[in-house]
């Protein structure tokens, strides 16, 4: 037999808790074998439709496990740790924040000389959802794995679409209405590459990057739907069964 650690995010965190839950397999178990053994153990852990991750890297419900993995159960998401004082000259600036976010502070700090564009996409906390008021918001992060996705996605922003510099970075913790949630910024020479860079970022981020949004309101709290995992990353409703 061995033992791996299964973290449970988001909505998931409801039923498995906030801490780590150990379950012993067969030496060989997959992720699939897994997500049967919780399913028989936890009949009311909604499975249908989440990723997983081993290491904090996104699996298939094929890999093989190993004893003491740790494995991330990842709902659909809501769409470095703490910022430097200053951008700097690196191409790339991803971090994690539980203090307020300076959008013009960090928009100024990416402008270059070089630069033609800078695209600024800056999402603030709205006052309702669907019609009910909004107190706040409380986002978490499975965050080590967070900081990987967003430098991987900067870099590939870069890449793909040409542009000098990628500024991307998000809030955790409580917001109230009308601060920053997250903040992407994109220089670059031309305004059609900075646009397009801006939007696939933030797209591809709400679909990736596991961040959750628990949205408080005045008759209620609820973890926030997140848009389906792209191919690839979810784990098919047949493996979770």
């Amino acid at each position: 037999m061995m033992q791996v650690r299964v973290l449970a995010f988001g909505v998931l965190k409801d039923v498995l808790g906030p801490e780590a839950v150990p379950v012993e397999l067969p030496k060989g178990a997959t992720v699939a074998d897994l997500l049967a053994r919780l399913s028989e153990s936890r009949p009311g852990l909604q499975l249908r439709g989440i990723a997983v991750s081993v290491n904090a890297e996104y699996a298939v419900a094929a890999q093989p496990l190993a004893e003491g993995d740790e494995v991330g159960l990842l709902p659909p998401v809501s769409g470095g740790s703490g910022a430097a004082e200053e951008v700097g000259e690196e191409p790339v600036y991803t971090a994690l924040v539980r203090e307020r976010i300076d959008a013009d502070k960090l928009a100024a700090e990416a402008k270059r000389g070089e630069d033609g564009a800078v695209v600024v996409f800056d999402g603030i906390v709205r006052n309702n959802t669907r019609g009910r008021k909004t107190l706040h918001l409380d986002y978490e992060a499975y965050e080590e794995m967070a900081r990987k996705q967003m430098d991987e996605l900067a870099r590939e922003a870069r890449s793909r679409f040409g542009v000098r510099q990628v500024t991307i970075v998000h809030r955790l913790g409580r917001l109230g209405v009308g601060e920053t949630s997250v903040l992407i910024v994109v220089a670059s020479a031309h305004r059609a590459q900075a646009f397009d860079a801006c939007r696939w970022l933030i797209d591809t981020l709400k679909k990736t990057v596991p961040i959750w949004k628990k949205e408080t309101f005045v008759d209620g709290a609820v973890w926030a739907d997140g848009e389906p995992f792209p191919a690839g990353i979810g784990v098919e409703a047949a493996d979770a069964q």
